[in-house]
């Protein structure tokens, strides 16, 4: 065991270090009760594993500078962020010192611990967003530099019903929004319509990806208008005159529930100022002005349903 300096004070029962070129530390693992004064108040790095529910021991990680970049807590802590009070069991931090990111809860997920185990542990957080004053359980919460709230991350089976340039929406998964405070994307919870320049296309991801709610299906640009989204219900004919064209659809692959019914796989369909673009593929894309589009029913397109696990 050893000792090692921060910015924050000295730590003891150091288990290993790294150390920057500049000597500074990178990251390091205690065993021992420490206590940092941080600009949060006096923050307790985890030393053991209260329960079979936590993570093993992790790491503290510095910037090059002596910064604090990540903590994992000893025990979940009230810190006081722009957006309000919140719980916290693991944090990082920009250069600046403000929050990145806060986690109420930092589980260890395994055969033994599900998210369901977790989940049961989560309460209820009020918060201060740009879309208003909100109540849900979050698994995380992103904030930009200058401290404005970037992105929330809901638990499975929570919602949120916000007012959005489409009108009142009920979004699940996750929000984000941009600096300015206007909304930068969510994902429904339900199909919708969203007119876009091509015409009204139903929005839905049946798969949304990832575990965080950065980067959701229907995306929005600053001023309001669809920026991206994804389909499973529409096809989307592109032709110019004098030539048959090109049909874009969604895909359909076999259930996971185990019957002979499909799912569809959602096709993303992005407008670049002038551009419609399929599959975030740039060579699939196609100039407004120049080509006509005509918007299809899937089923029109496969001659059969389309279904999800749920149904």
């Amino acid at each position: 065991m050893s000792t090692a300096s921060t910015l924050y004070g000295d730590l003891s029962g150091v288990e290993f270090r790294t150390l920057y070129s500049n000597g500074k530390t990178d990251g390091c693992l205690v065993t021992e009760a420490n206590t940092l004064a941080t600009p949060y108040g006096t923050l307790v790095p985890q030393y053991e594993a209260e329960d079979m529910g936590r993570r093993a021991v992790k790491p503290l990680y510095f910037y090059k500078d002596g910064s604090l970049k990540s903590i994992a807590l000893q025990s979940q802590t009230m810190l006081e962020t722009p957006i309000g009070a919140i719980p916290a069991e693991l944090v990082t931090f920009h250069k600046n010192g403000s929050i990145k990111r806060i986690f109420p809860l930092d589980g260890k997920l395994s055969g033994f611990w599900s998210w369901k185990n977790e989940f049961a542990l989560a309460t209820a957080l009020t918060f201060h967003s740009p879309v208003g004053t909100l109540t849900t359980k979050v698994i995380g919460l992103q904030f930009y530099e200058s401290g404005a709230l970037k992105s929330i991350t809901l638990w499975p089976g929570q919602t949120l019903k916000i007012e959005t340039p489409m009108g009142e929406v009920t979004v699940r998964k996750g929000l984000a929004f941009y600096e300015s405070g206007s909304i930068r994307s969510f994902e429904p919870l339900k199909k919708m319509e969203i007119a876009t320049p091509i015409g009204m296309i139903s929005s839905y991801d049946n798969e949304p990806n990832g575990i965080h709610g950065d980067v959701n299906s229907v995306q929005l640009a600053q001023d309001g208008s669809i920026e991206a989204l994804s389909t499973v219900d529409h096809a989307i004919h592109v032709s110019t005159s004098g030539e048959e064209g090109k049909l874009f659809h969604p895909g359909v692959k076999n259930n996971v529930c185990g019957d002979e019914r499909k799912v569809s796989i959602p096709m993303k369909v992005r407008f670049e100022k002038s551009q419609v673009i399929f599959h975030d593929n740039p060579a699939l894309s196609f100039n407004i002005k120049e080509y006509h589009f005509e918007v299809r029913m899937m089923d029109a397109v496969t001659k059969e349903p389309i279904y999800s696990c749920s149904e």
